[in-house]
Formats: C-alpha cells, structure tokens, sequence
C-alpha cells in the first residue's frame, strides 16, 4: 500500500496585474505611458485625481507554494516616467537562469549604447567646440578684413582729396603766376605806352618850338624894309 496521502486539488488563484521581475527590470524612468503599458500591459489602478501614479498590485494564491502578493507604483511628470518604486515586489519569482543571461546581455548592450552614446556626444562637443572656434576665429578674420579694407578706402579717400587739393592749388597757383605774368606784361606794355606817348609829345613840342622860331625868323624877315638906314 503506497506511502502518499492523497491532497484535494487546489488551482492557481490570481487577482490583480501579473508582473514579471524580467520585465520590471526594464522599465526605465523617462519611458512614456505607452512604453510603459506594452512592456508590463496596464496598471491596477491610477490616481483618480491627477494621473500621475500607476499601481500593479497583486494577491495570489497558488495551488502549490507561498501566497504571492506585490505592489509596484510608478510616478509620472505628465506623460513621462519619473519614479520606480520596486521595494513591494520582493516576493516576485527570481529570474531564471535563461531570464538572467538575457538580463545580462540586455545589460552590456545598454551600458555599450550608453558608453556610445557618451563618447557620440563628446565627440559632439569636440567638434561643435571646434565649429564654434573656426566660426569665432573666421568670424575675427572677416571682422579684421573688413576692418582693414576700410581703413584701406579711408586711407586712399584721404590720398584722393590730398592730391585733388594740391591738383586745385596747383591750379590756382598756375592761374595766378599767368594772372601776374599778364599783369606785368600789360604794366610794361602801359610803361612803354606812356613813355612813348611821353617821347612823342616831347618831339612834337621840339619840332613845333623850331616851326614856331622858323615862323617867327620867315615874319620878321618878311616885315623887314628893303632898304637900310646906315
């Protein structure tokens, strides 16, 4: 006769949202609602007030083994994951050695993304870093053309109007000396004028004295008697 005492059937009892640890291990805060919702399906229950909070909470009692009972709350900003509180979910069932090695290689492909990230983001920096030095440094250089070409147009319009200054005193300078030269010319030509002018008068006055003598030696002749008193 066998040893066994036969034991009344009990089946699994579950009330509440059934989680599992593998899955709770990839929630991550800044998941959206819906991230949240296709990893680990809808919550228990929501804060009626505010929908800033999900729980999944469970009460279940297995046909054989321990009563499982958990609660996992999540916090939102809005649409956005910001708080995991895991510390009711210890009675949920350890991972599985196969749940653990994909744990594991979830892991090392998070923290390789990570470690991508991190160095695709410094590298970032380094070049918008050296962008911005090119662009400051280019930036400097137009700044500094632009700066000497000016200083080059001004020093060249000073040039032009120096030399159109000493092209119009030249000129005036020109226009004077042949204004003087001129002057001259018509001071001597009058000087010459006037002493001819001078010249003629003084022979005009010596020829008519001798005409004027000669007219007065041909009256007193004519006047003179033909005959002499002796």
């Amino acid at each position: 006769m066998s040893d066994i005492i036969p034991t009344p059937y009990k089946s699994d009892l579950y009330q509440g949202s059934v989680l599992e640890r593998f899955k709770i291990n990839q929630l991550k805060v800044g998941m959206s609602k819906t991230q949240v919702q296709d990893l680990i399906g809808s919550p228990s229950v929501i804060d009626p007030f505010h929908n800033n909070q999900w729980d999944y909470i469970n009460y279940s009692t297995p046909g054989v083994g321990s009563i499982v009972h958990y609660r996992l709350t999540l916090a939102f900003d809005n649409a956005t994951l910001t708080k995991i509180n895991t510390t009711g979910t210890d009675s949920l069932p350890q991972l599985t050695d196969a749940e653990k090695v994909l744990e594991g290689k979830r892991i090392a492909e998070e923290k390789a993304r990570a470690e991508a990230a991190a160095k695709a983001k410094i590298e970032a920096q380094r070049i918008a870093k050296e962008k911005a030095i090119a662009a400051a440094k280019a930036k400097a250089e137009a700044e500094q053309l632009a700066k000497d070409k000016a200083a080059a147009e001004a020093k060249a319009l000073e040039a032009k109007r120096i030399a159109e200054e000493k092209a119009k005193a030249e000129a005036a300078a020109e226009v004077a000396a042949k204004a003087k030269a001129e002057a001259k010319r018509i001071a001597k030509e009058k000087a010459a004028a006037e002493a001819k002018a001078l010249e003629a008068k003084r022979i005009a006055e010596e020829k008519a004295k001798v005409e004027a003598a000669a007219e007065a030696k041909r009256i007193e002749e004519a006047n003179r008697p033909w005959y002499k008193f002796w």
